[in-house]
């Protein structure tokens, strides 16, 4: 082909893979190569793929997404299904999962279904019926059997085919717990989370594995079971406050996530107490505002972010090799983050509220 013909193009015909390797003297085969960074790209000289980019930027070509997707049956689309989407643990989980999808030209579709059992299951047939290659489910359980490639974040499953990203439970009950024997409480409150919280048993049972280990006994009358499905600071702090109305007959909270734990100290200043002076609090997730809340918040932190795109990185694996060998579970070590919402006992805990 002549370099006039080569430069020469209908203006109102789209730019073709087979017109760029007219043009470069290439095969289509190289051209789609280098447009697609396939991993044999690699042995492609630097040279070429300049050429190629080059190319595809002077003539504005368009790859053919439909026709892309008909030859590989994938839509480069997964669906994500969270409980909310609150400010907190979902917030920093789906940074992780959105930067790395960015990064690997996928789209999501993401949906909460707030607790509530039948969106939970209607959400994923939706999203099975829009031809999404995978799921990506975080905290939420699993109701049906899908063909998909699947991933969870802390949802325990025992699904075959089913990859869980964990956080481990026992090691974090051991960090807040220690740290708040070492300053020396010994009556301490607990909260439980919300049933359909798919983390609130495991961290309940290594709790009370863990207490039993360090010496701690977990009483009946200072346990706290979370029920409503709240993501704000009032999740804690109508429980709290009831209690200080009944006792005040302890020193410290471990509070189920950060956001309970940030209700709590409102409940507990509102009740003419301090914390941490007269109570202690210690949250979970480490979530952007414990940093900066008053007091900065002491808390086990989960490695959100990481745990998000390590979820989103082997569900795209899986996605692009359904057949191959997977991890069943994926597990992060939590970290204690100690602030100023702890601190040792100084007093005796008081029995009964009276005045302060």
């Amino acid at each position: 082909m002549s370099a006039r013909a080569k430069n020469t193009r209908d203006a109102d015909r789209p730019a073709t893979l087979k017109m760029l390797a007219d043009y470069l003297d290439l095969s289509p085969a190289t051209v789609s190569i280098v447009l697609n960074n396939s991993p044999v790209a690699a042995s492609i000289p630097a040279a070429t793929k300049q050429r190629v980019h080059a190319a595809a930027k002077k003539f504005a070509y368009r790859p053919n997404l439909h026709a892309r997707m008909l030859r590989s049956r994938l839509t480069n689309t997964i669906g994500v299904i969270v409980p909310e989407l609150s400010e907190g643990y979902v917030t920093g989980v789906m940074l992780g999962v959105e930067q790395y999808l960015l990064q690997e030209g996928f789209l999501s579709f993401t949906v909460s279904h707030l607790g509530q059992p039948d969106l939970r299951e209607e959400y994923q047939e939706l999203l099975m019926r829009r031809r999404v290659d995978g799921l990506l489910l975080v905290n939420t359980e699993l109701s049906a059997n899908i063909p998909l490639p699947i991933v969870g974040i802390s949802i325990h499953s025992t699904t075959p085919r089913v990859t869980n990203v964990m956080l481990d439970h026992n090691v974090a009950a051991r960090m807040a717990l220690r740290h708040l024997y070492d300053l020396g409480h010994r009556r301490i409150a607990f909260m439980k989370g919300q049933r359909y919280s798919l983390d609130s048993e495991a961290r309940w049972q290594a709790i009370v594995s863990i207490a039993q280990e360090i010496g701690i006994t977990i009483r009946p009358e200072l346990s706290i079971f979370l029920e409503k499905n709240i993501w704000s600071p009032e999740l804690g702090y109508p429980p709290v406050r009831d209690l200080l109305s009944r006792t005040r007959d302890f020193t410290a909270i471990f509070c189920f996530n950060d956001t309970s734990a940030i209700g709590a100290i409102r409940a507990i200043e509102d009740a003419g107490l301090n914390c941490p002076r007269d109570i202690s609090v210690i949250g979970f997730d480490d979530i952007i505002l414990a940093e900066y809340f008053n007091p900065r918040l002491t808390t086990v932190r989960q490695p959100l972010h990481k745990m998000g795109s390590t979820a989103a990185q082997l569900l795209v694996q899986r996605i692009h090799s359904p057949d191959g060998p997977y991890q069943q579970e994926v597990w992060f070590e939590p970290e204690l983050i100690v602030r100023e919402s702890t601190m040792l006992v100084t007093k005796t805990p008081r029995s009964s509220h009276g005045k302060h």
